[in-house]
């Protein structure tokens, strides 16, 4: 019989997930099971479980570091009503498991000790699937590849894979720029949840603190303006500029991705702070020869929208995998901005792409003709950043924003097209060659693709960073020519988006986004123990064969 307290939770996890149709079993829990790691160290489970069991269907492993009770519990609850059995557990060192908590470090082995201990326990099914989000995607990731080609009989045999990475370190050095806005923010967040208590509440409440924090130098101490205190990971992070560094190495499961022989699921959006490196594991999964079921949506990562879409893709994918019923979707589902309609196709970017250079012209235009030389000039100062302005983030708010006011300032230069006559559709990775020079040892270049309506709105397509001059950076960067001018290859962010008949295509290009990724101070320091600044005086150069421009991935039907 279920009680009224049980329908209450069910109708709150509907809800959380758009109000989808949950499914119709009643379910149990048995809290804090205790699994026993190599070294002796136990944590912590619990147990969703249908009263009446589905054994055609896989036992789900969930790991993570954000609790297993109130609204973390329902993704597991979800599951466990449409009939999976749900094992879900907190890492090592977080929500009463033992240990100390380091992000990303454990995970491999304890995953592994984890997955052979669930084959073991009768309350199995006879097959294990993963699943989860964010940092619960990582640790799949972290247990997958090494266990289909170590020991196969006791590996994952689907993975679901949503708004996630197997390789941290590169979305926290992206190209060479710290993403200071996520790091600290997330570690703030870790630090709350460690404390508990009323702590939690800081969770969701502003944070002046957090807020000044971004602005402190060196990066080093920003922990500590934000909490009070060092926090050790942020630390390390911090330190470890180089992603060769074997800190950054011994966590990245980025290579073992090709041997995933079990069938994946990916779920992300266009807004997500790990879309880049997802689509990059795709195409990874794909030239292995097991192309994943992909779903992109208009998402950031903590939107209330993807919930629903994310909870049916994922039921639908696992009964076709384990019990034989076909779905009938295509391999491939994206949701094309700007024309708002979504699209299936075999596999991603889709048939009919076409790279078509795009000339960045001095005095501010932009097209597929030659430019005619000269340069464009611009100042930054890293006492007074050029600030981001919107940008994929944790907040659950990730429209894409208007750039109109903003590039009005002095240390923003913009490149506009003429009204298009017919729409123009873009999907894939845009590439950025911009060739420039500057008095700093140490220097960003932000570029980034805006949509230009008729009124005057400037809206964010997508963008993407590269930092030249860094200890980081160092062993990549490209060569100065004679006159000191390097051709900067900037990768932007994949995107799927149609320009309307009458919109402009917008190129903007800064030395910034303060505090999505941190300040360069120009000097080329270490970022560790770095305070003093320089200004940066920018030149843009239009001559030569490799005058600055961009590589659009133009999709023709």
């Amino acid at each position: 019989m279920t009680t009224l307290r049980q329908r209450l939770i069910r109708a709150v996890d509907a809800l959380a997930r758009g109000g989808v149709e949950l499914g119709a079993h009643e379910i149990d829990t048995i809290r804090d099971l205790r699994v026993p790691m190599p070294d002796g160290v136990e944590l912590l489970g619990d147990l969703y479980r249908p009263t009446d069991a589905d054994t055609s269907l896989p036992t789900i492993v969930i790991r993570g570091p954000y609790g297993r009770r109130g609204v973390m519990g329902g993704a597991a609850r979800a599951l466990a009503y449409d009939g999976f059995t749900v094992f879900f557990q907190s890492c090592r060192g977080t929500w009463g498991s033992q240990g100390r908590f380091t992000p990303q470090h454990d995970e491999q082995r304890d995953g592994t000790a984890t997955h052979r201990w669930v084959r073991k326990q009768p309350w199995f099914t006879g097959h294990l699937a993963t699943f989860g989000e964010s940092y619960m995607g990582y640790t799949q990731w972290a247990v997958a590849g090494r266990m289909q080609r170590e020991d196969p009989d006791n590996a994952p045999e689907a993975l679901v894979l949503q708004i996630t990475m197997p390789d941290f370190g590169e979305i926290t050095w992206d190209n060479g720029a710290f993403s200071l806005r996520n790091a600290l923010g997330w570690s703030r967040m870790m630090d709350l949840m460690d404390r508990g208590g009323l702590a939690l509440l800081g969770i969701v409440l502003p944070d002046r603190k957090l807020d000044k924090a971004f602005d402190v130098l060196p990066l080093s101490r920003g922990d500590s303006a934000a909490v009070g205190h060092p926090i050790h990971w942020y630390q390390d992070w911090v330190r470890h500029e180089r992603l060769t560094d074997e800190y950054w190495t011994s966590q990245s499961h980025t290579a073992s991705v090709p041997d995933v022989t079990a069938p994946v699921l990916m779920v992300t959006g266009w807004y997500d702070i790990f879309l880049p490196w997802q689509l990059r594991n795709y195409r990874q999964l794909v030239e292995a020869g097991n192309p994943p079921r992909l779903t992109v949506g208009p998402w950031g990562h903590m939107s209330r929208g993807k919930a629903g879409p994310a909870h049916r893709d994922t039921i639908e994918f696992l009964r076709e995998m384990f019990t034989g019923e076909e779905s009938g979707r295509a391999p491939v589902r994206m949701f094309e901005t700007g024309a708002q309609t979504w699209h299936e196709f075999e596999v991603w970017p889709p048939e009919g792409v076409a790279a078509q250079n795009w000339l960045l012209h001095a005095g501010g235009g932009l097209s597929t003709e030659a430019a005619a030389g000269g340069a464009t000039r611009y100042t930054y100062d890293p006492q007074h950043p050029t600030p981001a302005v919107g940008g994929p983030s944790l907040a659950p708010d990730n429209r894409p924003a208007d750039n109109a006011e903003h590039e009005r300032r002095a240390d923003v230069v913009t490149f506009r097209s003429e009204p298009l006559t017919t729409a123009l559709e873009l999907a894939g990775e845009p590439v950025a060659n911009i060739r420039i020079r500057s008095s700093a040892r140490s220097y960003d270049v932000f570029v980034r693709i805006t949509d230009v309506h008729p009124d005057g709105r400037a809206i964010t397509v997508c963008d993407g960073i590269r930092r030249i001059g860094s200890v980081g950076t160092a062993a990549t960067d490209p060569a100065p020519d004679a006159d000191g001018f390097r051709d900067v290859p900037v990768h932007l962010w994949h995107t799927f988006h149609s320009f309307a008949a009458g919109h402009r295509v917008g190129i903007q290009v800064s030395s910034g986004a303060h505090p999505r990724y941190a300040r360069n101070p120009g000097t080329g320091e270490p970022a560790f123990d770095a305070t003093t600044t320089v200004v940066a005086h920018q030149e843009i150069s239009h001559s030569g064969p490799t005058a600055s421009g961009i590589s659009l991935p133009v999709w023709t039907r």
